[in-house]
């Protein structure tokens, strides 16, 4: 869940006002046939238009970086760790921060990558196959972890995240991302 902010108060203000508008305009209605619709049309507007805005709001007023992103593999285990710090830049509280890490494996610099790696063809049949396919390995890992809660403004919190390395990956790629909600 979100931390709601006072934009986020201003927002659902304006739209509770047009939804009350959009209300009483189609209770008003001369035509008795077209109020039911008018206020299923209102209702569903308020709700996506609610839905989108809260996330707008987040984007622009909850504002995470990260700050000092380091990796290590653990060969004995089988493991690669992220450490890195996440702070608050923005002006307001951030309820959850999320760092998103994608490795992507590019084999095919060492040649070990078959064309059949990139694409797996997929059909209506498939979905009636059981069995786990072991030869297919993804050539892209996307983890996501919850590093920090209630980020006040200015806070900084450092965070260590630990997960499975794919052995088969030998020059990877990494593209890290955090976000607040």
């Amino acid at each position: 869940m979100t931390t709601l902010n006072y934009w986020h108060f201003i927002v659902i203000a304006v739209i509770l006002f047009i939804f009350a508008g959009g209300l009483y305009t189609s209770i008003k209605q001369e035509n008795k046939k077209l109020i039911f619709p008018m206020i299923i049309s209102v209702s569903l507007i308020s709700v996506l238009l609610l839905g989108f805005s809260i996330v707008v709001v987040d984007k622009y007023t909850k504002l995470p970086k990260l700050y000092k992103m380091k990796n290590k593999r653990l060969l004995s285990i089988e493991k690669v760790v992220y450490t890195g710090i996440v702070k608050n830049e923005g002006n307001h509280e951030i309820g959850e921060v999320t760092f998103e890490i994608k490795l992507v494996n590019k084999g095919h610099v060492t040649g070990n990558v078959k064309g059949g790696s990139y694409f797996k063809a997929s059909g209506f049949l498939d979905f009636f196959k059981g069995g786990s396919n072991i030869l297919y390995k993804p050539q892209s890992i996307t983890k996501e972890f919850v590093v920090a809660r209630n980020l006040k403004p200015g806070q900084a919190k450092s965070f260590r995240v630990y997960f499975d390395w794919p052995p088969y990956f030998r020059s990877v790629s990494h593209f890290a991302k955090v976000y607040g909600h």
